[in-house]
C-alpha cells in the first residue's frame, strides 16, 4: 500500500512552505510578538488561497477538502509559527461542521470558510486561544457538551500566555449558556483536537532542524558537537518523537475521513504523542543550543513556547492516554466476557 500523500495534498504542502517561508519568518514572529498583534496582511493571503475553509463543505463555502488536507496545512503552519488566528478559527469550524446542526452550520460556517469572521473553541475556565477577536466561540462544558457561543453573549477575559505569539482569553459562562452543538459534541472534539496535533507535529520538525543544524556546524576541540554520542544520541530520540507523533497524527487524520468510528481512539493516541513529542522535542532543541539556547536573541525559544501551549489545548497526554485506556478497555470488554 500506499501511504504517501496524494499529489494534490503534496502540492498543498509545497504551496504552504513556500508561501510560509517568505511571509513568516522568525523576524516576522519576533516582531508579532513583542508587538502583541498579528499580521492581518498574512492572515489575508492565507484567506485569499481559502484555508481557512479547505476542510468546510463546499455548500457553506469551503473547498470541502479532508481531514488529511486541514492536518497538512495546520503542520505548515505550526512549522512556521504564524502568529494568525488560523488554529483557533479550523478547530471551532470543525467542531460545527462535524456536531452543528444544519442552522448552526448555516450561520457560521459561511464566514469562517470566507475568512471574514473567526472562531474559537476551549473549554470553560481554560485558555482560548484567539476567543477576544472571534465571532463565535465553541465553548466545551465540564460535562464534555459543546456550546456556541457568539462573541456579544460571553464574558472573555484576555491573558498573556507563555506563548506571545498567539493571543489567548478566558471564557467564562454558566453552564447553560449558549446554543448546544446540535450532534455529538465529541466528534468534532476530536477532529480538532487532530488539528492541533498536527500544528506540534511541524514545531517538533523545525525545532529538530534547526537543532540539527546548529548541532553540524558548532564546534567543540574543532569536532562539530552533533559527533559527540549524547549529542547524537538526544537527536536521535528528537527525530523518534517527531515521527511517532506525525504517524499518529495522520492516522488519525485519515481516519476522521475514512473511518470515523476509530477517531475517538486514533485523536487521543495523536494528541497524546504530539503533545509529550512537542514538550520534549522543544526541550531537547534548547539544551542543543547550549547556552545560546537559553536566550532571547536565539529564536528556538519561539518553538519552545507554542508547544507548551498547544501541549495543553484540548486536553494534555495524561488526559488523553486516560480517555484512550478508558476506550480500549470499553472496546475490549464484551470480548473478556
Amino acid at each position: 500500500m500506499n501511504f504517501d500523500f496524494t499529489e494534490d495534498q503534496h502540492e498543498i504542502k509545497r504551496t504552504a512552505r513556500d508561501l510560509l517561508g517568505s511571509r513568516s519568518t522568525f523576524a516576522k514572529v519576533r516582531e508579532a510578538a513583542e508587538g502583541k498583534a498579528y499580521d492581518d496582511s498574512l492572515w489575508q493571503e492565507l484567506v485569499g488561497l481559502g484555508w481557512p475553509g479547505i476542510a468546510i463543505a463546499e455548500e457553506h463555502g469551503g473547498q470541502g477538502l479532508g481531514a488529511v488536507e486541514l492536518a497538512i496545512l495546520s503542520e505548515e503552519l505550526g512549522y512556521a509559527l504564524a502568529a494568525s488566528p488560523f488554529l483557533s478559527s479550523v478547530t471551532a469550524a470543525e467542531a460545527i461542521s462535524a456536531a452543528g446542526s444544519a442552522e448552526q452550520q448555516a450561520a457560521w460556517l459561511p464566514g469562517l470558510a470566507s475568512g471574514e469572521i473567526t472562531g474559537a473553541l476551549g473549554s470553560a475556565g481554560g485558555l482560548v486561544g484567539d476567543a477576544d477577536a472571534a465571532a463565535v466561540i465553541v465553548l466545551i462544558g465540564d460535562d464534555g457538551v459543546a456550546r456556541i457561543l457568539p462573541r456579544a453573549e460571553a464574558d472573555v477575559a484576555p491573558v498573556d500566555s507563555i506563548d506571545p505569539t498567539r493571543r489567548a482569553a478566558r471564557v467564562y459562562a454558566p453552564p447553560t449558556q449558549g446554543e448546544p452543538l446540535g450532534g455529538d459534541s465529541a466528534a468534532g472534539i476530536d477532529r480538532a483536537t487532530v488539528v492541533v496535533a498536527a500544528e506540534l507535529v511541524g514545531v517538533s520538525q523545525r525545532a529538530l532542524e534547526m537543532t540539527l543544524a546548529y548541532v553540524k556546524d558548532r564546534k567543540q576541540f574543532d569536532t562539530p558537537v552533533g559527533a559527540y554520542q549524547a549529542v547524537s544520541h538526544k537527536c536521535a530520540q528528537m527525530l523518534k518523537d517527531t515521527e511517532g507523533a506525525r504517524s499518529a497524527t495522520y492516522f488519525a487524520a485519515w481516519a476522521a475521513d475514512a473511518e470515523p468510528e476509530r477517531l475517538p481512539e486514533a485523536s487521543s493516541l495523536a494528541k497524546a504523542a504530539a503533545s509529550d513529542g512537542g514538550r520534549d522535542v522543544t526541550a531537547a532543541a534548547i539544551q542543543c543550543h547550549g547556552g545560546i539556547g537559553f536566550t532571547w536573541e536565539a529564536d528556538v525559544h519561539w518553538l519552545y513556547k507554542r508547544a507548551q501551549v498547544d501541549a495543553a489545548l484540548l486536553g494534555g497526554s495524561g488526559t488523553h492516554r486516560a480517555r484512550l485506556a478508558q476506550l480500549l478497555a470499553a472496546r475490549l470488554a464484551p470480548a473478556a466476557v
